[in-house]
C-alpha cells in the first residue's frame, strides 16, 4: 500500500476529478477525527462539509511546508471547535483540547502586533520551520537505525512532557541517568543537523534552549512544534500494516505507544478509518452529498 497525495496544482485549478478523489481518500479519516468530539451524526457531516469547502476555498494559499493531510486536518480541527463553541459545549479549553492542533489556517493567519520587531518575528518563523525540519530528520534517521526505544523516549520527553523518572520506568531503562543520556545525545545530533542547515548559526541559541528546556524566547516550544508538524507520525501505510499485524516488533511497539499513550489524534483517526475499511462502501452516499456541497463552488471558479 502506498500513501496517495493529491496534485496540488490540479486542486488549485479546481479540477472536479481531483477534488472528488480527495473526498474519497480523506472523508473516512476526517469523519473519524470529528466523531471523537461530536456525537451527532448530522453535525459530523456538517463539519465535514465545512472542512472540505474550506479546503477548496483556501487551496490557493496552500503552504507546501505542510502535507495536504495536515492542511485538511488543521481545517477540520478549526471547524470542529467552531461547532462546539456554537453549541456552548466547551469554551476556552477548546483552544488547547489536548491534541495540539491549532490548524493550518490559524498558523497562517497569525498577525504580529506593532510592538514585534520585524527581524525578531522573521527569526521566530525561521526557527519554527527549522526546528520542525530538524525534528523530522532526526525521527527519520532514528527510525532507519531501528532505534525505536530511543524514539519513544524522545517523543515522551519532547512531545509528552514526561519526567525522567516516569520515562525510565516505562521503558525499563537502567535509571534516570539513562534517560538523560538519550536526551543529551539527541540534542547533540540536532545541533549537528542545525549547523548543516543554518551555517551562520543565527538560530542555534534559540533551538538549543528549546530542546533543553522545551521553551524559547521566540514564543514556541518543542511540544508545540512536534504536534503541529506531526514530527513522529508514521505514514498511513505503516498504520495499515499495524492493522493487519504485519509489523516487526520495533515499529509495532512504537505505533502502539504513539497511538495509545501519546494518543495522537491524527493517527488514531487514520487507524479507525483503516480498521473499518470493510464499511467504506457505506460512506459513498455521504461522500456524494459532501461533494455536491463543493461542486457549485468549484464550477463558479472554473466557469467564466
Amino acid at each position: 500500500m502506498t500513501d496517495w497525495n493529491p496534485d496540488i496544482e490540479r486542486l488549485q485549478a479546481f479540477e472536479d476529478e481531483e477534488w472528488m478523489r480527495v473526498e474519497r481518500e480523506y472523508c473516512g479519516r476526517l469523519l473519524a477525527y470529528v466523531g471523537r468530539r461530536i456525537h451527532d451524526v448530522q453535525a459530523r457531516e456538517d463539519v465535514l462539509q465545512e472542512t472540505l469547502l474550506g479546503a477548496v476555498r483556501g487551496i490557493g494559499g496552500f503552504d507546501p511546508t505542510y502535507t495536504f493531510e495536515q492542511y485538511l486536518f488543521g481545517i477540520c480541527h478549526n471547524r470542529t471547535i467552531d461547532h462546539l463553541r456554537r453549541r456552548r459545549l466547551q469554551t476556552l479549553e477548546l483552544e488547547e483540547d489536548g491534541d495540539g492542533m491549532p490548524g493550518i489556517e490559524a498558523m497562517a493567519a497569525v498577525e504580529e502586533t506593532p510592538s514585534r520587531i520585524v527581524r525578531g518575528a522573521d527569526l521566530a518563523a525561521r526557527a519554527r520551520r527549522l526546528l520542525g525540519e530538524l525534528l523530522k530528520d532526526w525521527v527519520q534517521e532514528t527510525w532507519a537505525q531501528g532505534e525505536f526505544v530511543r524514539l519513544m523516549v524522545i517523543e515522551a520527553l519532547f512531545c509528552g512532557g514526561w519526567r525522567n523518572k516516569d520515562t525510565w520506568e516505562r521503558f525499563e531503562l537502567r535509571d534516570e541517568t539513562a534517560v538523560a543520556g538519550i536526551k543529551f545525545r539527541a540534542i547533540k545530533r540536532l545541533r549537528e543537523m542545525a549547523r548543516e542547515k543554518d551555517p551562520r548559526g543565527d538560530l542555534l541559541p534559540a533551538l538549543a534552549t528549546a530542546t533543553e528546556t522545551g521553551e524559547t524566547t521566540l514564543d514556541f516550544d518543542v511540544s508545540e512544534i512536534w504536534r503541529q508538524q506531526r514530527v513522529s507520525c508514521p505514514a498511513r501505510h505503516w498504520i495499515a500494516r499495524h492493522v493487519t499485524g504485519n509489523l516487526d516488533e520495533g515499529p509495532r511497539k512504537f505505533l502502539e505507544f504513539h497511538l495509545n499513550e501519546m494518543e495522537c489524534p491524527w493517527c488514531q483517526a487514520n487507524l479507525e478509518d483503516l480498521s473499518k475499511v470493510q464499511q467504506r462502501a457505506s460512506l459513498e452516499p455521504m461522500i456524494e452529498r459532501v461533494h455536491a456541497s463543493t461542486l457549485q463552488y468549484l464550477r463558479s471558479r472554473t466557469v467564466r
